[in-house]
């Protein structure tokens, strides 16, 4: 996976979590963001910004139901999230523990 792949698979969650009307409420709230700010930072000329696009991977990370179903809506295997997430986020290094 390279960058350009992590924020489209992290672009996609995103729009995937705006869909969700019990979920976005939640990562809202959790986020101290409101749909303003989301609103503004999807407008924006350059998308969103990768702290955005983590805190929403991150945020799907936290379930494995919300994995599963942010996937399968997407037609990815359930990897994908955690490998976007390591690489947007700087911790893709391997680690030999």
């Amino acid at each position: 996976m390279n960058d350009a792949r992590a924020e489209e698979i992290s672009l996609a969650a995103l729009d995937w979590l705006c869909a969700q009307d019990q979920l976005l409420p939640v990562f809202l709230a959790a986020s101290g963001a409101d749909a303003q700010d989301l609103r503004a930072e999807l407008l924006t000329a350059s998308g969103p910004d990768r702290t955005l696009l983590v805190a929403v991977l991150d945020f799907i990370l936290m379930r494995d139901d919300t994995v599963m179903d942010c996937c399968r809506a997407q037609d990815l295997a359930f990897d994908q999230l955690a490998l976007a997430h390591a690489l947007l986020s700087g911790t893709a290094q391997m680690h030999w523990t």
